[in-house]
């Protein structure tokens, strides 16, 4: 459906100075496949799917979709863009139209449909992203989560053959990126060939039927969920693919800011899309801190989250302790029973306490 040949796009900055953002990049999508493409900030990610709808036209190479090169001379930019969508990560309503008006304006304006006609399929569309209920409603009155849902809509309306997804949950509380992805998994399943920049590992993990690892403006690795995520070829798809997110206090003493560990947790499960776990982190946490683990400080505390598996962890490290403060089948069952399970290990610095919530 779409073939990627020697792509490359460069930037001049005023200073004079030149920027590789894409480096011949070749790859071939087929029509049904969902593509997600992950990698570090800065890798060309975005740009290139904002080149293959010619939002930034590349400055060599070819995209081939359907066999016309739409980078050729002459070519109507605007017959592409009604047959391949994109959702931008600000989703780019039109704040004085209502949200039906926001839909039906490209179908009635570029495809000729009557407005009886577009108005009936927009509302088949919202109810379809579950927004029926705010057809008449503007913009400024949505939260950010159903913004970008409609936004998905709107894309729809236009009855195109591929959705470009740019980051379309990074701008959401992480209290809505849920209901987005639920949407996006939905036109997963029903066949729509899909390009999606995301960092939601599990999403793209769970969604996708192929990933493009972007590093250094390239395709570093393109392969099935299974491979990418489970079996990467290269080093540095490792590192990436296994990030773990931390959250750490050094704890000397009955003078520490405990209720800034508090604010801190709170925020930790917020940024992650863990909030659920965050009454149960800082209740565990006083727990040892204060009471079980007292007379072994000074110790470090670390709340972790590792986004590919969604593990979410509480370390208790106490350095130079050579076993377990407690003694064999005594571990405090107030914090047993919280926890999913309970790992207790040596390590080269010390003595490690990890609690699985």
């Amino acid at each position: 459906m779409i073939s990627i040949r020697h792509l490359s796009k460069t930037f001049h900055n005023p200073d004079g100075s030149v920027v590789n953002v894409l480096k011949d990049v070749n790859c071939d999508i087929d029509k049904g496949e969902v593509i997600s493409i992950i990698g570090p900030s800065g890798t060309g990610k975005s740009t290139l799917l904002r080149a293959l709808n010619m939002l930034e036209p590349p400055t060599s190479g070819q995209i081939l979709f359907d066999g016309q090169d739409i980078t050729a001379k002459g070519y109507r930019l605007d017959a592409l863009r009604r047959r391949m969508g994109m959702v931008f990560q600000s989703f780019n309503l039109f704040d004085h139209m209502t949200v039906i008006e926001n839909i039906i304006y490209a179908p009635i304006r570029l495809l000729g449909i009557s407005e009886a006609d577009a108005r009936a399929e927009a509302m088949t569309l919202l109810k379809k992203v579950g927004m029926s209920q705010k057809a008449d409603v503007y913009p400024s009155s949505l939260s950010g989560g159903q913004k970008q849902r409609v936004a998905i809509a709107r894309s729809l309306a236009m009855h195109p053959e591929v959705i470009l997804f740019d980051e379309p949950t990074s701008a959401l509380d992480p209290t809505m990126v849920g209901e987005v992805l639920s949407v996006i998994r939905q036109l997963a399943s029903d066949g729509m060939t899909m390009l999606i920049v995301t960092h939601e590992m599990r999403f793209a993990r769970d969604v996708s039927t192929r990933i493009f690892f972007m590093y250094d403006g390239i395709i570093y690795e393109d392969g099935s969920p299974e491979q990418i995520f489970e079996h990467p070829v290269h080093s540095v798809t490792k590192a990436f693919v296994n990030r773990i997110q931390k959250l750490v206090y050094e704890i000397g003493n009955d003078e520490f800011d405990q209720l800034d560990m508090h604010s801190g947790i709170n925020a930790f499960c917020i940024k992650y899309n863990i909030a659920d776990k965050a009454s149960l982190a800082i209740s565990i946490a006083d727990e040892m801190i204060q009471n079980h683990m007292a007379s072994v400080r000074p110790l470090t505390f670390r709340l972790t989250y590792t986004e590919l598996t969604g593990e979410t962890a509480l370390d208790f490290m106490v350095e130079g302790l050579t076993e377990s403060p407690f003694a064999p089948g005594k571990f405090p069952e107030d914090i047993r029973s919280k926890a999913k399970d309970i790992i207790q290990e040596p390590t080269t610095r010390g003595f490690r306490i990890k609690i699985l919530i």
